[in-house]
């Protein structure tokens, strides 16, 4: 059994808010770069030149890339030899998230759904915790920003309907989500399970690396399909017209009832803002 202390997570969820909401990740400043060398579009290079700038600029101030930090969304993995020393570990997860919103001066957007009061600290943050084999804890942390998440959707589809079914749907969302989710996005898809189950998987699918390909071949074509299809919607980078509407779609997919077909897309700003640590 090996014990990790309180104060050790506290820190690590800590630097993370911050270092997730201050620098952009490097797969994802490559798929920019990417973008930006096949775009014909005027408006979408300099949209995307500028996605860069800002980036650069929010590393070297330590300034949020964007003003909406987020509401903070943990996915936490705990080995089954892990004993945390000094506190229940919902608690000392929410702290860090507290200290990280504090001291990297994050905007604090968690609020009550009906008075719209903030809570005032960035918590409660939403976690998902999950048990498994080992002697370590792995804590990975997304800024779900506003924009892109009210853009996100779950239905459930009639079996019959299949990958048409599951094709037409995502890319009508993306369609009618437009601007709005400030685009170029990334493109998380749960399918199967249950009605949460699928939101959680989309969810889950947004923390993979952009540039990595799904290990089984079909999802991975399938994975391309889509994202040349939103690609070809001609949206753009912030809505302004281009070849660059999503910068990736990520798939999870899982066995599910043999009457359903949950479906549910979640969609992601083009700062993909996350981070991860193993303790």
């Amino acid at each position: 059994m090996r014990t990790i202390k309180t104060s050790e997570i506290v820190d690590a969820v800590a630097n993370m808010c911050i270092k997730a909401n201050t620098e952009l990740p490097s797969d994802v400043r490559t798929k920019l770069e990417q973008a930006m060398a096949k775009e014909t579009s005027d408006s979408a290079k300099e949209v995307l030149r500028q996605l860069l700038e800002n980036a650069d600029l929010a590393k070297s101030t330590k300034l949020p890339l964007c003003q909406d930090c987020g509401l903070a969304v943990l996915f936490v993995e705990v080995g089954d030899d892990v004993r945390i020393d000094g506190g229940n570990l919902r608690e000392v997860i929410n702290e860090g998230v507290r200290k990280g919103y504090a001291d990297g001066f994050l905007r604090k957007s968690a609020c009550d759904p009906f008075s719209r009061a903030n809570t005032g600290d960035g918590t409660p943050a939403i976690i998902h915790f999950d048990f498994v084999p080992g002697d370590t804890l792995k804590i990975v942390y997304m800024a779900k920003g506003g924009g892109s998440e009210n853009m996100s959707r779950c239905t459930m589809l009639a079996p019959a309907q299949g990958w048409e079914g599951i094709k037409e749907f995502v890319i009508n969302r993306v369609a009618e989500a437009g601007p709005n989710p400030c685009p170029p996005i990334v493109v998380g898809l749960g399918i199967g399970g249950t009605f949460e189950h699928a939101s959680i998987i989309a969810k889950k699918s947004l923390m993979r690396r952009l540039d990595d390909t799904h290990p089984d071949p079909d999802i991975a074509a399938k994975e391309k399909e889509l994202e040349d299809a939103i690609n070809r919607l001609g949206i753009g980078p912030m809505g302004l017209g281009g070849k660059t509407t999503a910068l990736s779609v990520k798939m999870a997919v899982d066995p599910c009832h043999l009457a359903s077909l949950p479906l549910a897309v979640n969609i992601q700003c083009h700062s993909q803002r996350h981070e991860e640590v193993v303790l």
